[in-house]
């Protein structure tokens, strides 16, 4: 089945929710225009990683950006996933992905799992401790966010428990951008499934994010990406091509997991 997908490469502001907001919906529209049926933006793309200033912008998800953000899917007709800062029952601080239907309703929550030392991550967030998939009508699909890309067990569970594609918002920054496009072909071509992956542009403090946010399909092979600068891609993909892939060279048929 065919579906067309967005990638909302864009350059965040750091600790100014209303400028990005403004940002993404000139971006929900031209995906609107293109006939795409997802958005997927980048991660914590409302703040940056203004950890410190945290509690100035985390809110729950039946609030704040988490609402702006629903209103928007509904007002566009589009599905919308991307990061953000939530409150928890606990009082603390999620880096929380919410995949929110074309009516405003949300169909999955994905708390990053694993957080990254190298950003202070592990000093204010409370890493997540659940996995998240998702039936949409192309099929399932997983729920990733970042640093997740480097553990290969989470996209493993995803493709077992019959995923086809797998959303994952990023702020990967230089000099990594060998890793990034290296694992996120890695993660397609050992699950046979789509991932779909954006990245944000631009700069905050020492980190300079370089984008190539990019469709992978089941052979490994790139559907589409972006360059290092501001940008909205556009592909159409067909989630029928992770059958053909399974069929073709059936590893999940030959694994060997009572010896692993």
């Amino acid at each position: 089945m065919e579906l067309t997908i967005s990638l909302a490469q864009m350059d965040i502001t750091l600790g100014d929710p209303a400028a990005n907001l403004a940002k993404v919906r000139q971006m929900a529209d031209e995906a609107v225009r293109r006939g795409s049926d997802i958005l997927l933006l980048p991660e914590l793309w409302s703040t940056g990683y203004d950890l410190a200033n945290a509690a100035d912008y985390a809110t729950p998800l039946n609030a704040g950006i988490f609402v702006e953000l629903a209103q928007l899917a509904d007002a566009r007709g589009l599905y919308l996933l991307g990061s953000n800062l939530a409150l928890d029952d606990a009082g603390g601080y999620r880096n929380t992905a919410v995949l929110f239907a074309p009516n405003g309703g949300k169909l999955a929550v994905y708390s990053k799992i694993h957080l990254f030392r190298l950003m202070a991550e592990d000093q204010y967030l409370t890493a997540g401790d659940k996995t998240s998939l998702v039936a949409l009508p192309w099929g399932k699909a997983g729920l990733a966010i970042c640093y997740d890309l480097r553990f290969p067990e989470l996209f493993r569970q995803y493709a077992l428990g019959g995923a086809n594609m797998i959303f994952l918002p990023a702020e990967w920054p230089h000099p990594r951008l060998a890793h990034w496009r290296i694992l996120l072909r890695a993660r397609a071509i050992e699950n046979q499934l789509f991932m779909i992956a954006c990245n944000r542009v631009g700069s905050a403090g020492e980190a300079d994010f370089f984008g190539h946010s990019c469709i992978i399909d089941p052979w490994g092979e790139i559907v589409i990406e972006a360059g290092e600068g501001e940008m909205l891609v556009t592909a159409v993909i067909d989630t029928r091509e992770v059958e053909r892939a399974r069929r073709k060279i059936p590893v999940f048929k030959d694994r060997r997991p009572e010896l692993y």
